[in-house]
């Protein structure tokens, strides 16, 4: 039986003085990210400080992050809390905005179907002074209820 070795190939590690965040313009808008991933600061930031996850949390949750990285990227937070936080607020902000802008695709299905119940149905009196829920075709011929 062969042994399987649990430790990782120093090939296809990082090396250990690697810088591990980053800012490329064009990438995530130039914001600070891990080296290598598309995760920002901020979202690590996030992840840690508002969802309460831990750092091992966060890596069996983006398993492509590195414990180091995700303690880079913390540390870097904390060194620039200021700025991220900032950057974050002005994220929310937007999505804020753009959600008052446009409805969601829920809302928006809330809204046609109700609009189609309320075009569908008409109340006509019966004899009782009640009303009668009856479909708008009702009465009529086929031709005439497709116009």
């Amino acid at each position: 039986m062969e042994k399987t070795s649990h430790i990782t190939d120093i090939t296809t590690a990082p090396p250990p003085d690697r810088v591990r965040v980053v800012a490329t313009p064009g990438v995530r808008g130039g914001k600070p990210r891990v080296d290598g991933h598309r995760v920002t600061v901020a979202d690590v930031a996030v992840w840690h400080e508002r969802q309460g996850l831990s750092p091992d949390e966060i890596v069996d949750r983006h398993p492509s992050l590195t414990l180091s990285d995700v303690y880079a990227a913390l540390a870097y937070y904390f060194e620039n809390r200021e700025r991220i936080d900032a950057d974050i607020r002005e994220g929310e902000r937007l999505a804020d905005q753009l959600r008052a802008d446009r409805p969601s695709l829920l809302d928006r299905a809330r809204g046609r179907a109700a609009d189609a119940q309320d075009d569908s149905l008409r109340l006509l009196p019966n004899g009782e002074g009640e009303a009668d829920v009856l479909p708008p075709w009702r009465g009529k011929t086929d031709r005439e209820a497709v116009r």
